[in-house]
């Protein structure tokens, strides 16, 4: 199960469909589609409704990005609120804290970030959580809410031990994307990785991002797609010294249970997430 792709973004925009009917052929059972904003997070929703019979089962987060903290207020509330209704629509986010490239200030990011977990209590659905350079303020706004959360993930993980054991402590679930196979900046993830229990273990792409480095033949565009998951899987199979088969079996089970899914149909060996 690919636990975070933005399926909404225009790179898919002329043949989505061939790309779900790839990610199928390669084993991927299910895809949750990425909400960033109000209106990403209407178009993820939208598009997860508008396939029911979609070879690859389809759901949504709804959320605001750090990045785009700023935009949000009453009304967006209100909106990610109306989603958030939806069984279609499984978790709150992306949202969280990025101080790396601060497009929007400290204090709106707080602001978003705590009235989206409290969205994420009140409905009692799972947070996806981002967090770039912002580790203690996102832990200590995150320690304050946790009891009266049902769960979260941080997705798209990329920190250091510090913050792995700080947020594992905390119940999170941790995301791993193609970042562990970039040789300058994710090797230490190898090691990481292992901490991980294997029941709050999720694997994804980030689609249209994150195109693992070591993958051959890579696409001449360069665009990540959700067929490539059971690259990602491999890597982190090689990474915790296990069976592929089974960290595909774990990372899909955690996956189904955190987002409160039937459990996706047994995948084959190369893509069991």
């Amino acid at each position: 199960m690919d636990v975070g792709a933005n399926l909404t973004h225009k790179r898919f925009r002329e043949d989505l469909d061939t790309v779900l009917t790839s990610a199928a052929a390669h084993g991927v059972a299910a895809i949750v589609v990425t909400g960033t904003s109000v209106a990403a997070s209407r178009a993820a929703f939208e598009l997860v409704v508008s396939r029911p019979r979609s070879t690859v089962l389809l759901r949504s987060t709804a959320g605001i990005h750090p990045h785009d903290a700023r935009s949000f207020g009453p009304e967006s509330e209100r909106e990610l609120s109306r989603l958030l209704s939806s069984p279609e629509v499984v978790a709150v986010g992306e949202c969280g804290l990025d101080y790396d490239r601060m497009f929007s200030p400290k204090e709106a990011q707080l602001r978003a970030f705590e009235a989206q977990l409290d969205l994420a209590i009140q409905f009692k659905k799972p947070v996806f959580l981002h967090e770039r350079e912002a580790h203690e303020d996102f832990a200590e706004v995150l320690s304050r809410k946790v009891s009266r959360l049902v769960g979260g993930v941080v997705h798209c993980f990329t920190g250091e031990a510090r913050a792995l054991d700080r947020y594992l402590a905390l119940g999170m679930h941790i995301g791993i994307t193609g970042y562990l196979c970039d040789e300058r900046r994710g090797t230490h993830l190898r090691e990481l990785v292992k901490r991980v229990p294997s029941d709050r273990l999720h694997v994804e792409t980030d689609a249209p991002f994150l195109l693992p480095r070591d993958l051959r033949p890579a696409p001449k565009d360069g665009r990540n797609e959700p067929r490539f998951l059971p690259h990602v899987l491999a890597a982190v199979a090689r990474a915790r010294s296990e069976p592929v088969e089974v960290t595909a079996r774990h990372t899909r089970e955690a996956s189904a249970k955190l987002f409160g899914l039937d459990e996706p149909r047994a995948a084959t060996m190369s893509a069991g997430a």
